[in-house]
């Protein structure tokens, strides 16, 4: 995953990541949803973000679709191509790591390999991966976009939980059941892990 261009060197800033986190009142990390279109992740991430905000919390959300109208828009939805999809949004949410920021990323990412790839690009306990477990039954139920019913009568390609694979992630950090959880007992949840780790305050 790891590219670098030619003639080029890292510019070393003198307002570090650790000068950043200190001026915010909490530590930066990478908070990773990742589950299957309709488990919830951006319902998830935009209520944690809120909930961090109301906090002081210097947080932003980078969403699947979001970032499809403009880093991602020339990339379609093949395995090569969500790879690449991933590997852009890792390397987004690694320099606002750097930026002090509480990064949180709403995305199917399927593969097992580019997950564990965007967790090797930072430090160790920078990156959390939350798993929005949800049965597909219940995804299916919660298709506002009216996806799954196109991708099962073919009219989509490649599409996660019925074409194409989508492999759990097998040690996330935490596990947030969306299919029985409220949102606000998941969101809680994600909280609590945040504090226990001592990335954000207790209150």
């Amino acid at each position: 995953m790891v590219r670098q261009s030619s003639n080029t060197q890292w510019h070393h800033a003198t307002v570090t990541r650790i000068r950043r986190e200190q001026q915010n009142g909490h530590h930066s990390a990478i908070i990773w949803f990742t589950g299957l279109s309709g488990a919830g992740k951006s319902t998830l991430a935009h209520a944690v973000e809120e909930r961090l905000h109301l906090r002081g919390c210097r947080t932003f959300v980078l969403d699947g679709d979001n970032v499809r109208h403009g880093l991602c828009g020339d990339l379609g939805f093949s395995d090569q191509d969500r790879q690449e999809n991933i590997r852009r949004v890792a390397e987004v949410a690694k320099l606002m790591l750097e930026a002090g920021t509480l990064t949180l990323t709403a995305f199917i990412s399927p593969f097992r390999v580019e997950r564990n790839l965007a967790r090797k690009l930072v430090p160790h306990g920078d990156f959390i991966e939350i798993y929005c477990d949800c049965d597909l039954a219940t995804c299916e139920q919660r298709d506002v976009k009216g996806l799954y019913k196109k991708a099962r009568q073919g009219a989509i390609k490649h599409f996660t939980g019925i074409s194409s694979p989508y492999e759990p992630p097998e040690n996330p950090e935490l596990i947030v059941n969306t299919a029985s959880n409220s949102l606000n007992v998941s969101v809680d949840s994600v909280l609590a892990l945040l504090q226990d780790r001592g990335i954000i305050n207790n209150v």
